[in-house]
């Protein structure tokens, strides 16, 4: 689930937020829940995924991603992108994108996994260590995976949550990743789909949105322009000010007199 710039391990145990967020990587992963709960969209299907349980996400799909309560531990393998020199990486690529998505492993290989996790946890430097688990548990993966229909759903674009979580975040920068995290969708995806129905891009509901805030701050009377600025995520009073004159036709200090 890395977001880096730099190669990742091949394998990984890492915390997922508790919060939703998105990307893609042009590298597939399989994913092994560890503790606690999370929650997944891959490919606009999504799911519950705990201990025991995984995915698979296939290069270049978008994927969403967190807890559902806490911070979830999960174990990502990250495979190497295949290429002609090497037939058996491509082959176990397609074998595992060509199944279900979601998967619930047995109790053998998740006791093998319980042991790699504590070797991987004592010793989190070591690439040796972290190829061979890769190797292991996905050369396992396929003889060892039972059905898992668990909390199947299609993807769903919820407006008012995603005006919940403007509303929380105002005063901070919002990504259109972090919108897309909070309904479960990939940032593509999210993208067609919030163009496609309100007619405009995130940003700019995002900016009407706040906006909208400072109007109503500015009408109430006790903060100045720069608070407002402030509380209303601008980066500064001028950004703010050029920002609400392009939107409303008059200055903020214009406005501000109007309700004096």
């Amino acid at each position: 689930m890395s977001e880096h710039s730099k190669d990742p391990l091949p394998a990984q145990i890492v915390q997922l937020p508790a919060y939703m967020s998105s990307h893609d990587h042009q590298y597939s992963q399989v994913v092994v829940g560890l503790k606690g709960q999370a929650e997944f969209e891959v490919g606009g299907v999504g799911n519950l995924v705990g201990p025991g349980q995984g995915c698979v996400v296939t290069a270049g799909l978008d994927h969403a991603f967190g807890g559902t309560v806490d911070e979830p531990d999960i174990l990502v393998l990250n495979l190497p992108i295949p290429n002609d020199n090497d037939p058996l990486v491509l082959n176990r690529i397609n074998e595992l994108s060509q199944g279900d998505i979601y998967f619930q492993l047995d109790s053998q290989i998740q006791k093998l996994i319980r042991m790699l996790v504590q070797e991987m946890t004592a010793n989190p430097d070591d690439l040796l260590l972290s190829r061979a688990c890769n190797d292991t548990v996905v050369a396992l993966l396929q003889r060892h995976i039972l059905s898992f229909k668990g909390n199947h759903r299609e993807s769903r674009f919820d407006l008012a949550q995603i005006d919940r979580y403007i509303d929380q975040h105002l005063s901070r920068g919002i990504t259109v990743s972090q919108l897309a995290g909070s309904v479960f969708l990939g940032e593509s995806q999210f993208y067609a789909l919030f163009k496609e129905q309100l007619g405009i891009t995130p940003h700019q509901y995002v900016l009407g949105k706040r906006i909208d805030a400072a109007k109503t701050l500015i009408e109430q009377g006790r903060l100045s322009l720069g608070q407002v600025a402030e509380l209303t995520g601008f980066s500064g009073q001028s950004t703010f000010s050029h920002a609400f004159a392009r939107l409303q036709g008059i200055s903020p200090s214009q406005y501000k007199r109007r309700f004096r």
